[in-house]
């Protein structure tokens, strides 16, 4: 129910998901309304169901209040089929705040893990980085940051496969004495981490592919997250236009076209379609508030990969060591 093309898109991109991958998926919501949706589509081929859920949480509301206000709103009851094992993800485009206090509030945290963090991949020059937090904990102190950085080799180990991921702690420079006394005590610390720790890198490095793993705060995170959503968003605007007003011959405009089109697959957030929350028992999957049916159908991808690579137990053995 949550997002802003809610539920039509969240359903567009459920229906898609259930054709085109083993899974069976449900949908959690005021029932009577969701069941007039998928009434207006084909879902021959989809194995779909409806769990009714009466409440919902809207954008503007405080997400505590709104939780405790709504025990049986849609994004708790998600939750609680995670936790009860009768789902194995759960995925939400809506208030991403009430999403990260169901997931946190009802499977709990990890063992020796103290914060949750939210891990956003990232497209880069050569393949893609996991940035964490993106959003989770605003307030972090030098051990919630540390780790931020094993939950993140952790998951691109698993993910990405990747046999020593590299970690760089977002800073306003390279130089160990740089940034906040956070940052500066983050870095100390990780230097003695059994970790393959490159340093401090700058916003500028986020794209490059120096690092396989970046380590911030969720405030610092969700800030680099939106600049570079709009940035892309901007590029891709004025290549547009310059597209459109260049006098170029026809098949040269074709093979520009062509060439955007493939730069705007590697870098729409659509195609990864969520963020997945590390450090809770289970997994809760976050997408973008403007999530289209398409970003609906690779976050649900998204989850039964997960899933089917138990991520989360994964994680949990990894992490041993780390406590």
């Amino acid at each position: 129910m949550g997002g802003d093309h809610a539920p039509a898109a969240v359903i567009d991109g459920a229906v898609q998901a259930a054709r085109s991958l083993p899974v069976a998926v449900v949908l959690v919501g005021p029932a009577d309304r969701l069941r007039a949706e998928l009434d207006r589509r084909d879902t021959a081929g989809a194995v779909l169901s409806i769990v009714d859920a009466p409440d919902v949480v809207s954008m503007d509301e405080a997400p505590l209040v709104a939780l405790r206000r709504r025990p049986r709103a849609s994004v708790r009851v998600a939750a609680e089929m995670v936790a009860d094992g009768h789902a194995a993800a759960f995925f939400s485009a809506g208030h991403s705040g009430a999403t990260l206090l169901a997931a946190h509030g009802v499977l709990g945290l990890m063992p020796g893990v103290h914060r949750p963090a939210l891990a956003v991949t990232m497209p880069t020059q050569t393949g893609a980085a996991v940035l964490l937090d993106a959003g989770a904990s605003v307030e972090c102190r030098a051990e919630h940051l540390v780790q931020f950085a094993h939950l993140g080799v952790a998951y691109a180990s698993v993910v990405m496969d990747l046999a020593e991921p590299k970690v760089g702690l977002l800073s306003i420079g390279e130089e160990a004495r740089k940034g906040t006394d956070l940052i500066r005590e983050t870095h100390h610390r990780l230097r003695d981490e059994p970790l393959h720790f490159i340093g401090n890198i700058e916003a500028r490095d986020l794209f490059t592919g120096r690092a396989d793993v970046v380590v911030c705060d969720g405030f610092t995170g969700n800030i680099a997250l939106k600049v570079g959503e709009g940035l892309v968003e901007s590029l891709e605007e004025m290549l547009r236009q310059e597209l459109d007003a260049a006098l170029v011959s026809q098949i040269g405009g074709l093979l520009m076209r062509r060439a955007f089109a493939r730069f705007r697959q590697r870098v729409d957030y659509a195609e990864y379609g969520a963020a997945p929350l590390l450090g809770v028992q289970g997994l809760a999957l976050v997408g973008h508030g403007r999530s289209s049916s398409r970003a609906v159908g690779s976050g649900i991808a998204m989850a039964a990969r997960l899933a089917g690579s138990r991520v989360v137990e994964r994680l949990q053995t990894v992490l041993r060591p780390a406590e």
